[in-house]
């Protein structure tokens, strides 16, 4: 085992996360699997153009508690396959689909799912959808999918789908490339300090892929990923998924964290799923959106204790 693999924040592991490849239609989704293979694991899906790094760092100071989770690249990110060309992106309702294509594939009948951000949101569209299934959501820094100004939702549509198509028709040696150092630094700065460097550095294991040019790289996730528009809920059918919620619940909120368009309705939410949820926690914590993978210490504990109540 080597020593990079062995031990993350101090904390030594009893054996490496697994790396696993799940069949889909259109090639495979990757994941990292860590704990006990026998058990079956809390689904842990990351926030956008993340990947399944994004949990590195707080997944050893889980372990300790005989846990397994698998932490999976969403499609088009990470290692997992992009889709075919054709084919467009709706994140939230894709992500609801490849759970239980996932689901199916293990024949796994009640659920544990673990979210951040994106992956929060579509954690709470499956309990929402299947509220019989899920024993309990875990959402870090985000209620729902993000409910966006419908206005300007329409004023935008046109120029996104034309986005869309200019990102699809790249080509792998029209796709710019970057020396190592130069695509950390594009990273940290696209973060806008949601993330540190060390951060950076752990998302590009999964995030970047060598490039033709000797001593180059580009990105591994699908360019695709920059158009997020579409697909995007009104309050009202965010409020309609919140009420059908039965499993138990757990919040943590980063402060100050990310930035809504219209805060309030994180409130909004969650007071509708505190009505119909088994349990309900909420938890504010000191740090950024992504305070997980910075200091994972703040949250871990939260989280530990909500598993084994």
């Amino acid at each position: 085992m080597s020593a990079e693999n062995s031990k993350i924040n101090g904390h030594r592991l009893e054996e490496d996360p697994k790396d696993i490849q799940i069949p889909v239609p259109w090639g495979y989704v990757s994941g990292k699997w860590w704990g006990p293979k026998e058990i079956q694991p809390i689904l842990a899906l990351h926030g956008r153009q993340d990947n399944a790094g994004s949990f590195d760092t707080l997944m050893p100071l889980l372990m300790p508690n005989d846990v397994s989770v698998l932490c999976l690249d969403m499609p088009g990110h990470g290692l997992s396959s992009h889709y075919p060309k054709g084919y467009s992106y709706y994140v939230y309702w894709d992500g609801v689909t490849l759970l239980r294509r996932i689901i199916k594939y293990f024949k796994w009948t009640k659920i544990k799912l673990l979210g951040h951000s994106l992956g929060g949101a579509i954690s709470f569209l499956y309990a929402a959808t299947y509220p019989d299934e899920v024993e309990f959501v875990i959402s870090l820094d985000i209620a729902s999918p993000c409910v966006r100004n419908l206005t300007k939702i329409a004023s935008m549509t046109g120029s996104n789908i034309d986005r869309y198509l200019k990102y699809e028709n790249l080509t792998l040696d029209s796709m710019p490339c970057y020396e190592r150092e130069e695509m950390i630094d594009i990273v940290f700065d696209a973060y806008e300090n949601s993330v540190t460097r060390e951060s950076a550095e752990i998302l590009m294991k999964r995030g970047m892929q060598p490039a033709m040019e000797r001593g180059k790289y580009y990105f591994s996730r699908d360019a695709r990923l920059k158009v997020a528009l579409l697909g995007m809920i009104s309050m009202d059918l965010a409020l309609a998924y919140a009420a059908n919620i039965k499993c138990a619940y757990l919040n943590i909120r980063a402060i100050p964290g990310m930035t809504f368009e219209e805060p309030e309705n994180y409130t909004k939410i969650l007071d509708v799923i505190k009505l119909g949820a088994k349990k309900f926690e909420y938890h504010e914590v000191e740090g950024t959106h992504h305070v997980h993978l910075n200091n994972p210490e703040r949250i871990s504990g939260i989280i530990s204790n909500f598993i084994k109540g």
